[in-house]
């Protein structure tokens, strides 16, 4: 189970270049239940996700992932529908032992930035209180999906 809180970002931390970081391309093959097919530096994963509806502020998806070859990954990311979505992410500690996980998009959504935080269960990410770099919660926004953007 991912629970999570997703944020636009007012400003970007100073010190940016410090943090572990990776290149990702993504693309989706159905977004019901979603199927997504992701690059991630040298690794290669199938999704299957589906979102749970929740009576709390965070996003509750069901998630397995499943490693592939960069063969099968070529080969399906030209049965994705829409567009492949690319971005940098970085990680960054917060306090409690919490990770933002910062996307600055890029091509097609060059300039959109938005970070994601991912919690151990929902009275954590309910009572989660953002740093000042975040900007407002988008999480039940669905235009803020990935699966969204592939498509607009």
């Amino acid at each position: 189970m991912e629970i999570e809180r997703k944020y636009l970002v007012d400003s970007i931390p100073a010190n940016l270049a410090n943090y572990e970081s990776v290149e990702i391309e993504q693309g989706y093959l159905c977004t019901s239940p979603t199927l997504r097919i992701r690059r991630m530096g040298d690794s290669f994963i199938l999704t299957v996700k589906e979102h749970l509806v929740t009576s709390s502020s965070a996003i509750h998806n069901r998630e397995e992932e499943f490693a592939l070859s960069a063969d099968a990954y070529i080969r399906l990311k030209n049965k994705c529908e829409g567009r492949m979505v690319c971005k940098t992410r970085y990680k960054i500690p917060l306090v409690d032992g919490l990770i933002a996980e910062l996307d600055i998009f890029h091509a097609e959504h060059d300039g959109l930035r938005l970070v994601e935080v991912e919690f151990p269960n929902t009275a954590v990410a309910d009572a989660f209180v953002p740093p000042s770099w975040f900007g407002p919660d988008v999480s039940s926004d669905p235009h803020y999906r990935n699966s969204y953007l592939a498509f607009n």
